[in-house]
């Protein structure tokens, strides 16, 4: 495969648009039901994809939880887990942090500079892959298309959604509405500022409506601008 993946930005949100509060514990949004779906939709993915700001605040494993899907991705000639990638411009990453000692193969894309101080720290625990001089998101894209990446599910945080939707990169969002208000100004939201493209004349496409329990699942498809 040499085409580009599908890219898949899968997020749960507030009713009033937020994916956490400010205070230091995770905000859970979603229920047992909802986090089951998330498995599935990983289950599914060839690769899962997060900010370096989620892994430092949030400090998921980032794994497929469910044994029998596990099981099934390797019935059907897969990794037991999907491919493990983490963003970041700085190359600001702890070696301790869990994303790094569960699950199976991680990569990390970054930037000249990132590489230059993530050195050799890495080396035992994931591939460290510079974008260049910034981060360019559809060279990111081409690099996993040629490694036979042929779905990738974007988890977060904000940066990582706003920098694939402001370069029209997104195929499918899935955005789980939670019932419950943030009200938090300095609270993180699903998207930063952006340019993004087609502006607010762009409507996107509804896929699908569901409930997984009390939350609303909207699929949605971008409409080229």
């Amino acid at each position: 495969m040499t085409g580009r993946p599908h890219v898949l930005l899968s997020v749960a949100v507030s009713l009033d648009g937020y994916i956490d509060d400010a205070s230091d514990e995770r905000l859970l949004l979603s229920g047992a039901a909802d986090f089951d779906r998330v498995d599935r939709v990983r289950a599914e993915s060839d690769a899962i994809l997060v900010g370096a700001h989620t892994l430092r605040k949030d400090n998921p494993r980032l794994l497929v939880n469910s044994a029998e899907l596990r099981a099934a991705r390797i019935a059907a000639g897969k990794p037991e887990y999907p491919l493990k990638i983490t963003v970041t411009r700085t190359g600001d990453l702890d070696v301790d942090l869990r994303f790094w000692h569960h699950g199976g193969a991680k990569l990390v894309y970054t930037t000249d500079d990132g590489a230059t101080k993530l050195g050799d720290r890495l080396d035992a625990l994931a591939e460290v892959v510079s974008l260049g001089a910034a981060l360019d998101f559809a060279d990111l894209l081409d690099d996993l298309g040629r490694r036979g990446i042929g779905r990738l599910m974007v988890e977060g945080g904000t940066g990582m959604h706003t920098a694939f939707l402001a370069a029209d990169l997104a195929d499918e969002l899935h955005v789980a509405v939670a019932p419950i208000l943030v009200g938090d100004e300095d609270a993180p939201r699903f998207v930063g500022p952006a340019a993004y493209p087609g502006g607010t004349a762009r409507r996107f496409e509804l896929i699908d409506v569901g409930a997984v329990g009390d939350i609303a699942l909207l699929r949605y498809a971008p409409r080229k601008p």
